[in-house]
């Protein structure tokens, strides 16, 4: 039996670019699942913090060494989430590896895209629903320019600005739920807990090429 028909539990990651508050949304989606009496588990990636620190430092200069490194980290995690999708009815991830194909895969060109994007559903298990946290890329720097630990190696604003971009091709490609990252937490979980009994949309269809 495969891993994804074993499990019973309900994936649903949370996308967006840095500083897009996808650590509170987590934790307040979380909240209001547990209130309306779902056994729910909390996860974030990187997994291993110093993995996902060597990832981000690689990826400046090396984009696909950087994905490689945070699938490993994803691949090393993977047992630990199967555990806990056995064990939950759903678990909410700050992030998932379309972080990795939105930061790393929209440095590379297409044949190094697909490749890597193939490499995350081997490593991992993909979400069952993404919840994107929209934000303007001028409004993400502003607020992770506010942390005390300063800016990581990726948040720059010509970056950001790509991840954005590819971000909102992925939500539209794959039916993502987008919300507006600059409501507040207690406005955006209202309306996730709504649009998550919604069924999926469905997916963008795929142009052939000629």
């Amino acid at each position: 039996m495969s891993p994804r028909s074993a499990r019973r539990g309900q994936l649903i990651a949370v996308e967006g670019v840095d500083g897009a508050g996808k650590s509170t949304l987590v934790r307040a989606l979380a909240a209001a699942l547990r209130r309306r009496g779902r056994t729910v588990a909390v996860r974030r990636e990187p997994a291993n913090r110093a993995l996902g620190l060597q990832a981000q430092r690689a990826s400046r200069a090396d984009p696909w060494a950087g994905g490689v490194y945070f699938t490993l980290d994803r691949s090393r995690a993977r047992e630990a989430l199967a555990r806990d999708l056995a064990s939950h009815e759903v678990v909410v991830t700050d992030r998932s590896f379309y972080s990795t194909l939105a930061y790393q895969g929209s440095a590379l060109p297409p044949t190094l895209r697909r490749r890597l994007a193939a490499l995350q559903r081997e490593a991992t298990v993909e979400p069952d629903r993404v919840v994107l946290l929209d934000l303007p890329p001028a409004e993400a720097l502003r607020r992770v320019g506010g942390r005390s630990s300063g800016r990581g190696p990726l948040e720059r604003l010509e970056i950001l600005r790509r991840v954005a971009r590819a971000y909102r091709t992925l939500a539209r490609t794959h039916g993502w739920i987008v919300v507006d990252a600059r409501r507040g937490p207690t406005e955006v979980v209202a309306e996730l807990l709504v649009r998550l009994e919604r069924p999926r949309r469905a997916r963008s269809p795929t142009r052939r090429r000629s």
